[in-house]
């Protein structure tokens, strides 16, 4: 049986204002992959006209971050997901609308497992963001952790 994550996108707008404010729409959410997209917004523009770098890290963030709550959302009176480093790549300039898809990169029960064990667990998050045209303009990866709660 699938865990219901439908709560994931209302839960992040809410409690991270980031995503309501940029105006990041949730397409498809899963406890394994989140895909989110941006619209074209002028005010969050560069030099060259298209979204700017940060807003491109913004976006796979938060979709980072949104795998992670779906993810880990059933024990998240164990443990607080944190954000321990993340690396982008800037691939090819970014025009319009933006799309990122992020996936878990190890099984939630292996980081599970590691948590119960008392080891403080870290495990990737990998995004591809993609324009319109579905060509990748950045790959980004995040690695969170779990820290228990005390």
């Amino acid at each position: 049986m699938s865990q219901d994550v439908s709560f994931v996108a209302d839960a992040m707008k809410q409690a991270v204002p980031y995503v309501k404010t940029t105006g990041i729409e949730f397409e498809e959410v899963s406890a394994g992959r989140v895909v989110v997209s941006l619209p074209d917004q002028p005010a969050l523009h560069n030099h060259i006209g298209g979204p700017h770098a940060a807003v491109m890290f913004g976006l796979g963030e938060s979709a980072s971050g949104a795998v992670v709550m779906a993810a880990f959302s059933a024990h998240l009176g164990k443990a607080t997901p944190l954000a321990v480093r993340a690396d982008i790549s800037y691939k090819k300039i970014a025009m319009g609308v933006l799309r990122a898809e992020a996936v878990l990169g190890r099984s939630a029960d292996e980081v599970l497992a590691e948590l119960e064990s008392g080891t403080r667990p870290e495990f990737p998050v990998t995004i591809t963001i993609t324009n319109a045209e579905g060509v990748t303009t950045g790959e980004m990866t995040v690695v969170w952790t779990l820290k228990p709660a005390r």
